[in-house]
Formats: structure tokens, sequence, C-alpha cells
């Protein structure tokens, strides 16, 4: 879950928003390009980066960035927020926040979350149903004995779990059975599912977002992932928890991503900094200096989607998080991999793979819904193939907006080991 903290004030605005001679190697000037229907130039900074166009979605073009020289002198502090200097109307209506776990006291068992009368609990319920039914159906009509430990093994290492992480969950449950003198298959399936959420737990974080502004967040993913989709569906999000967001489309390869990304944009009224078959790296860049100008908290910049095995792309990650860290040399505040559901225990390699380009702090986790494989969290957790038990932040179940949510470690136990899978 979300978690804000009181607004510290930003850092003061650079002389010059523009490239500095030691970024030459990093960032390579962009021909301009005929932007497509629908979308117009914003007014250039007075110290425009070299190469890069900022374009916003027509009915935001009011919401420029400001001019270098004129952006401190365009602002004031906002009452509410004591310490922050912000632009004029900006946050005047939104209550004060403090720093606080939702984590502790979250409860979404009963709430519909999709307009659709459905809890978030019962969609990722019937979203793992199929991992759930593999696993809930060996404790119907059976006995407590050895093996029914051998099947609940095989059946966590079919779906994905890991062999170790599989292996330490059966070991724990069968001391657990033993001293609690459990003879009932329904006890034994809810000591196995308050075995997984304990197991799962280090996976557990809240997002912080408020400590600095703005908050940059590199995005990384292989193609087919749902990194673009998933970058919108955190932008309504973080929309809906009140906070301003800024989009980079840094995913220039790919054909139409930069269109796919403003389509999201537009739909959640945030403005997308883009430009066609230009440097990604420039245009993060140009993103990290529009968001302090704009005094947005959050910028997600967008990147191509690529394989672990294409060195020349990753070592083009590595570039990106480079200049990012130009812009701004605490950023990127957090990097995050998308990992698709469904590939199992393919997505162990992948994040080795990125973390070890990228030092990633945190994963969104698609396209649970249908997957027979939803045990893979378990072997992250387990620290499985030398994959550090990097923290979940959301998962995803679906298409709609809401479809993205925290990750809560007793509830995917729950939906994976509910009453018979169901």
């Amino acid at each position: 879950m979300f978690s804000f903290f009181k607004r510290k004030k930003p850092a003061p605005l650079p002389e010059a928003l523009a490239l500095t001679p030691d970024m030459a190697e990093d960032v390579a000037p962009v021909a301009p390009t005929e932007l497509p229907e629908g979308l117009v130039p914003a007014p250039a900074l007075d110290e425009p980066v070299v190469g890069v166009e900022t374009t916003v979605p027509p009915e935001q073009g009011d919401a420029a960035p400001l001019a270098a020289e004129d952006a401190s002198a365009n602002v004031e502090p906002v009452e509410d927020f004591p310490g922050r200097v912000q632009p004029p109307d900006a946050w005047s209506d939104r209550p004060d926040m403090p720093a606080v776990d939702p984590l502790a006291q979250l409860d979404r068992s009963d709430s519909p979350d999709d307009g659709s009368g459905t809890s978030w609990v019962a969609r990722l319920r019937r979203g793992l149903s199929r991992t759930g039914q593999n696993l809930g159906s060996l404790f119907v009509g059976v006995k407590v004995d050895e093996t029914l430990f051998d099947e609940l093994e095989t059946a966590l290492i079919m779906a994905d779990a890991g062999v170790e992480a599989s292996q330490r969950l059966i070991s724990e449950l069968r001391v657990r059975v033993r001293r609690e003198r459990i003879n009932e298959p329904e006890a034994v399936r809810a000591a196995l599912q308050s075995i997984l959420a304990d197991h799962l737990k280090v996976l557990e974080k809240p997002f912080m977002v408020g400590e600095v502004a703005p908050m940059v967040v590199m995005i990384a993913g292989v193609n087919g992932a749902g990194k673009t989709t998933s970058i919108g569906k955190l932008a309504h999000a973080l929309r809906e928890r009140d906070a301003s967001v800024l989009l980079a489309a840094g995913d220039t390869f790919r054909a139409a991503a930069r269109e796919q990304l403003v389509a999201w944009g537009t739909r959640n009224g945030v403005t997308v900094i883009a430009q066609e078959g230009g440097d990604p790296a420039a245009v993060a860049f140009d993103a990290v200096n529009a968001g302090r100008a704009r005094g947005v908290d959050v910028v997600l910049v967008d990147t191509a989607g690529r394989l672990p095995t294409q060195l020349h792309l990753m070592e083009e990650l590595k570039k990106i998080r480079r200049v990012i860290a130009k812009a701004d040399a605490a950023a990127p505040h957090e990097v995050l991999l998308v990992v698709d559901g469904n590939t199992g225990q393919n997505a162990l390699a992948q994040i080795r793979a990125f973390d070890a380009a990228l030092g990633l702090t945190g994963l969104i986790v698609t396209k649970l819904d249908g997957t027979a494989k939803g045990g893979t969290l378990a072997a992250v957790a387990a620290g499985s193939q030398g994959v550090r038990p990097i923290p979940v932040y959301w998962i995803g179940v679906g298409e709609g907006m809401q479809d993205l949510q925290p990750f809560v470690a007793a509830e995917f136990a729950e939906a994976l080991l509910g009453r018979h899978g169901v």
C-alpha cells in the first residue's frame, strides 16, 4: 500500500536545465521530428535540453513546465503543507497526510475496488484459482500422513515455488503438524496458509511517497510483461491518492509505445514527456528536470522492453540510470522490474539479470489471473537461484484500472490456499 510523508521542501532548481559537457557521452542530440496528430510541442525551457522535445496532451497545454528563471518566482508556500513551496493553487484542498504504514490496518476483504461489486481479495482468489485448485484438491478426503506432505511438496514445485522454497515450507508444516497434533486435512491447509504468509512477508513493503520531490521511478521489463500498462495503472493509483504524476515515454524503440503511454496519460489526466525515435536517456533527463520545475510528486520513467541476454540493450538501461542521476544525484529513487506472473521460474533469471544491471528496489508482478505458476513469489522470497528477496510492491490480476494492487502476503497466501482452492 502507499504511504505518504509530510511534504519536505524540494531541492532548489538548477541554474540551467541544460546538459552539461560531461553528459555529452551519455545523451546524444536528437533531430526534431514531426509530432503525430493530437500532440503539440510544449513551450521550451529557457535553457532547453539538447535534442529533446517535450510534448503534452492538447488538453494539458496550459500545464507546460515553468522556465528555469521564472520557476521560483511563480510559486508560493501553501499553508497546509508547512515548509514546502508549491505552485499556486496546487494541493490547496488536500488534507495533510502523516507518515503511516497502511498495511497495519488494511482490510479489503469486503470492499469492491473495480465497481463490479467484487472485492479485490475475491478477484485475486479467482485469478490464482488454477494454482489454488491444484493445491486445494489435495486436502479433500485424505489422511494427514507422509503421503500428503509429499504430494503437497510436489504440487508446490509444479506451481513454480521452486525446490528450495517447497522443501522449506513443507518442513515447517511437518513440524507444526507434529507440535500441534493436527489430524484434520482442513487444519493442515490452514497451517500451510499461515506458514506461506509468514514466508512471503519478506516481500511485503509499502511504497513510500513524499520523502522527496520529485520521486523518480525507473521502470524496466521484458517485452510483453505488461510494463507500459502497469505504468498507466500505477499512475492511476497515485492520482487516486492525490499525488501529482509526470510520465516519461522512454520506450523509443517499440512501435506505438509512445502513443500507448500518451493514451494512458490522457486517460489519467497526467502529462507525458515524449519524443519519437529519440534518445531515451535524453527523454528521461528532460522529464526529471520538468518534474522538478513543476513541483511534481512522482516521475515515472518508461524504458524499452528487452531480454536480459541482449547485452547492448542492457547497457542502454544502465545509461538511462546514469543520466537520471546526473539530473538528480539521488535519483532514481526506485528502480522497478515488471514481471509476467506466467513466466514461472524464468522470472528468477529476469530478476537476477536486471538486478545485477540496475540494482532493483522493487517488483511489479502482472498477469497472475489464470496462471498455474502462482508459487513463483515463494521462490523469490526464498532467494532461490541467487535472487535477492526484492520487495513486491504491486501485483496485477486483470486489465482494469483497479487491477493493480499492493502486495499483501496474507491476502496472497489466502488466495493461493483458499478452502479447496476456491
